[in-house]
């Protein structure tokens, strides 16, 4: 499984983003896609996650901010965050897992100035 992240970008506080994740190779195995940060100095951290049924997960920090959502073809997910804050600022990872492995995108940044 391949995955391309886009979207990201520089933001001020208050606005909001799409980012997309575009999934290609065996994207009919993916059991759970989600979107995980990684801040400067900081840990890897969970966003949201999205199981093939549709259930959703969310970090308390950005509920009610942020909407996962992920095509029925599963080949593309989604990340709508709104209200954005400074704390937002990371490197969004878009993720797959397959079969209990973990696949990872690039990265793509965003940046929220207060």
């Amino acid at each position: 499984v391949q995955l391309v992240e886009s979207g990201g970008g520089l933001v001020q506080a208050g606005g909001s983003l799409r980012l997309s994740c575009a999934a290609s190779g065996s994207t009919l195995s993916i059991n759970v896609m989600g979107w995980y940060r990684q801040a400067p100095g900081k840990q890897r951290e969970l966003v949201a996650t999205i199981t093939t049924n549709g259930r959703t997960n969310y970090a308390d920090s950005v509920k009610g901010r942020f909407t996962i959502s992920r095509t029925n073809a599963k080949n593309t997910m989604y990340l709508q965050m709104n209200s954005l804050k400074p704390e937002d600022t990371a490197v969004y990872y878009c993720n797959a897992v397959v079969s209990w492995i973990d696949y990872w995108g690039q990265g793509t940044q965003v940046t929220v100035s207060s």
